[in-house]
């Protein structure tokens, strides 16, 4: 089976919003001039408006060769999708910002690594049920990084339309890679800071499925927003381990997930489940949709 570009799950009018594309693309300092030919008469009025208010210095910046101004390393990384590597806004400069924020169905190459890892043997979710997702983000650093997840089709365009407005409002995530490039192993991932969604596994200590074995639950920031359970005799069990000093949420630090924060709302507005939320336990990372 070959990779299936051509029929990309995506939306009539890719990016969500005129707001929210002009947004991005104040966001990254320049106007997307030519890349409003996908949006309504609307959209395309509101962009070029707002593009026109751009500083003098950031319409003139435009205006310079692609050619001598994009490292080639990171045209390659953008080219090829290479998640989890940093681009400046100048690299995007000239790109369909369309093909950074979309979901497809999972490309050969992709399906290739997540064998024997998040799609295990005996694997029960059919890979037609499964969407790749591309999307911008920011670190922590300012940095525009490149982000990827593999999720349930039902959530994809969720996640396209929260990501674009993370992006655009310069949300930090530090790291969206699939979790095979931890060998499936949720605690690796955790412990690096990465989002991630699908991972074919069972709840711990049962044969039922959990939501991210179906692509329908998705960790954010794990590191700093951790599963916290406290036990009969008053014990509190964080995981990962070393994520023990952001258990106590009456702290400020970065990343931190609460009900004030951007994704909680924007998780929460689409239907999304957090787990933040649960009584038993409390899981700040995870946003789940059933």
């Amino acid at each position: 089976m070959k990779d299936n570009h051509s029929f990309p799950n995506r939306r009539p009018s890719t990016i969500t919003t005129a707001a929210t594309f002009v947004a991005i693309c104040l966001a990254t300092g320049f106007a997307y001039a030519k890349q409003t030919t996908n949006l309504t008469d609307d959209a395309r009025q509101a962009t070029s408006v707002e593009a026109t208010n751009l500083t003098d210095g950031n319409q003139q910046t435009t205006s310079i060769t692609e050619k001598d101004q994009r490292p080639g390393g990171e045209r390659t990384a953008l080219k090829n999708w290479e998640a989890g590597k940093t681009i400046s806004s100048l690299t995007l400069r000239g790109y369909d910002l369309n093909k950074c924020f979309m979901s497809e169905p999972i490309p050969d190459r992709v399906f290739e690594r997540m064998q024997g890892k998040s799609y295990k043997k005996g694997c029960t979710v059919s890979r037609e049920s499964l969407r790749y997702v591309k999307v911008l983000h920011w670190n922590d650093k300012g940095k525009i990084c490149l982000g990827e997840l593999v999720c349930h089709k039902s959530i994809a365009n969720d996640l396209v339309e929260i990501f674009e407005t993370l992006f655009a409002k310069k949300y930090p995530i530090e790291r969206m890679v699939l979790i095979d490039n931890y060998d499936a192993d949720d605690l690796k991932s955790m412990e690096a800071n990465n989002t991630s969604c699908f991972n074919f596994r069972y709840v711990a200590g049962t044969k039922v499925p959990s939501n991210h074995s179906y692509g329908k639950a998705i960790d954010l920031n794990p590191l700093y927003n951790p599963y916290v359970r406290k036990g009969a005799n008053g014990k509190k069990t964080v995981s990962p381990l070393s994520a023990r000093r952001y258990a106590d949420r009456s702290k400020d630090f970065k990343y931190k997930i609460d009900r004030n924060d951007l994704a909680y709302k924007e998780f929460r507005k689409r239907g999304f489940t957090w787990g933040g939320g649960w009584k038993r336990s409390q899981d700040y990372q995870h946003f789940e949709k059933k």
